[in-house]
């Protein structure tokens, strides 16, 4: 059973991008390829900080979160090679849809003085990025067993060439942007 969002898109998002646009191929349609969670740890915490991001970033996502380690060792930073520095989860396919369900439908609405997204955090290939400043916003993690709050960054890939038409797949697909004031 797909999920509801893919069915979602199928049944009424890539109809409304081909006659919007004019799409004349079905492969030109935008559609998401896939969503990368990154929780990153300030090297100087003690050695449990990125267990404990691990550990709530696989309950999150539901996926386990590969371990991201510094490259070089700067001296300022206090950072050595090959530290933990963060982690990482990549999703694709049905738990994609699934997690981009979750995060507009029950997280994002739980941010304090929520009133929207900005438009203007594409990268200018078709890519939305966006900084959540809390895990708690999650109703997977269980506020008594936080030990540290935790930031992460979400970045929704997709095969749109433009901006724009990226701003239409994610607006139809029911992403909760500010309006222009």
């Amino acid at each position: 059973m797909k999920s509801r969002l893919y069915q979602k898109y199928m049944q009424e998002v890539a109809p409304a991008l081909k006659q919007k646009r004019g799409y004349t191929n079905p492969h030109q349609i935008p559609r998401m390829e896939k969503i990368v969670v990154n929780m990153g740890v300030s090297a100087s915490l003690e050695k449990t900080a990125v267990e404990d991001a691990a550990k709530d970033l696989g309950l999150i996502t539901g996926r386990k979160p590969a371990i991201s380690k510094s490259r070089h060792s700067v001296a300022n930073f206090k950072l050595r090679e090959n530290q933990p520095i963060g982690c990482r989860v990549t999703l694709r396919r049905d738990v994609m849809y699934e997690f981009f369900d979750r995060l507009i439908a029950t997280a994002l609405p739980r941010i304090r003085d929520f009133r929207g997204l900005s438009p203007r955090k594409f990268d200018g290939r078709g890519n939305y990025s966006l900084g959540v400043a809390e895990q708690t916003i999650f109703p997977e993690i269980e506020l008594d067993k936080i030990k540290r709050t935790q930031g992460m960054d979400i970045t929704i890939v997709t095969s749109a060439p433009t901006d724009e038409e990226a701003l239409d797949l994610l607006k139809l697909m029911g992403f909760p942007f500010a309006e222009a004031k």
